[in-house]
């Protein structure tokens, strides 16, 4: 690579241990992708927030950037934590775990990293323009950001991103390129619906199938005639999380795909496909269903709103989780509609999520919405699941 003389000061030392740390990061990722130099970002998502995730090493490296001088040089954000900071025993968090997940929030505050936590940062401030050079962690905010915004980021671990956001740099490689980020596979979609759950579904038939195709995979969907932020969240999600897909091109829709033209090789992915991949989602039975979560991605204003529109004068009876994030949740708290959620018996889990909050053991079932939340019910936590429609997530959560 090609630093300049500042960069070079920066990996000898020049400015404090963790920029050297930093740089030593992201010198050793740009070798490994054939990076000629450093660019420079402005907006960072760290990944790697809960400590369940992180345990005493995750935490000791964070510790040690945070005392050798490290600090936030660009906006930067995070993903969600392993509870509600503020509402952490309501959910059954356990106050070691607690006292434990406070310790990470403030190593990342001694670094002066805002420690507002959500999968969804472009929904509250952290909200990149077309063309943005950014370093992004979390795999459904990469590919939105990417692919509904226009912006630009690879798909960073979280001591990359952390990386990033000290010395305000990446390494130019891959889908901050122009050529990495053509479409390689034209993908016809047809009947598809207009919830979250079809989108969830289709992003889960498509991840599968681009598993099985070997090189750069960057599909151009032809066909949907409609998309919501909600419905477009929900795929990012569910495409990332099942095929492991950074950056996609949707015809009418995200502002890449009018100045590219669909490739040749195309594949279609029928209506029946799509109600198969939703089935599959589906294993437990109603009376089987203890827990309930909206907020896979985390939720906008509109979907609480929706929810408080639909518990108004009910009483849910089973654990139902509505996850979002903070500055979202207090919108809600202005609006009214916090106080008739919570009338309800439902529960707000700000800053935290069903996928990353400490729950193993405590429920056998879930309802949900989202196709991302039924495969880490499944595969962290062994779950049984039930993937419906948003407005019949709330329903269940209601039924005797």
């Amino acid at each position: 690579m090609q630093l300049t003389k500042e960069e070079k000061a920066m990996l000898d030392g020049a400015q404090g241990r963790a920029t050297q740390k930093s740089m030593e990061i992201l010198t050793t990722l740009g070798r490994i992708y054939d990076a000629e130099r450093f660019i420079p970002v402005t907006s960072v998502q760290i990944a790697g927030v809960s400590y369940a995730n992180l345990g005493e090493a995750g935490l000791a490296f964070l510790d040690e950037m945070a005392d050798g001088d490290g600090r936030a040089r660009v906006l930067t954000t995070l993903n969600p934590a392993g509870m509600d900071m503020e509402n952490w025993q309501n959910l059954g968090i356990s106050a070691e775990f607690a006292e434990n997940q406070m310790r990470v929030l403030d190593a990342f505050a001694r670094m002066n990293v805002i420690t507002t936590a959500t999968c969804t940062p472009y929904l509250i401030g952290n909200t990149p323009h077309f063309g943005e050079r950014i370093a992004w962690a979390e795999s459904s905010a990469v590919c939105y950001a990417n692919s509904v915004l226009g912006a630009r980021s690879n798909r960073e671990g979280g001591p990359s991103a952390l990386a990033a956001s000290l010395t305000g740099l990446t390494p130019e490689y891959g889908y901050h390129l122009d050529a990495y980020r053509q479409p390689t596979l034209k993908v016809n979609i047809e009947g598809l619906q207009g919830e979250n759950t079809d989108f969830g579904a289709l992003g889960k038939v498509l991840g599968e199938k681009l598993e099985a195709i070997s090189g750069r995979r960057v599909p151009y969907l032809w066909g949907i005639e409609a998309a919501s932020v909600e419905n477009l969240k929900s795929f990012c999600a569910s495409v990332a999380t099942y095929g492991g897909v950074t950056l996609f091109h949707m015809q009418g829709i995200t502002p890449e795909a009018g100045q590219m033209l669909p490739p040749d090789e195309q594949i279609t992915i029928t209506a029946a496909e799509i109600h198969l991949a939703r089935e599959s989602m589906i294993d437990a039975t109603s009376d089987e269903i203890d827990f309930v979560s909206l907020g896979c991605p985390h939720l906008s204003i509109k979907e609480i709103a929706r929810i408080a529109e639909l518990l108004a004068e009910k009483t849910v009876t089973k654990e139902f989780w509505i996850t979002t994030a903070r500055p979202t949740k207090e919108i809600a708290d202005r609006m009214g509609y916090t106080a008739v959620i919570e009338a309800a018996g439902a529960k707000f889990a700000a800053d935290t999520c069903c996928v990353v909050a400490p729950i193993k053991g405590r429920f056998n079932a879930l309802a949900t919405d989202s196709a991302k939340a039924c495969y880490y019910a499944y595969s962290k936590n062994k779950f049984k699941t039930a993937l419906v429609p948003f407005d019949e997530v709330v329903q269940i959560a209601l039924q005797d």
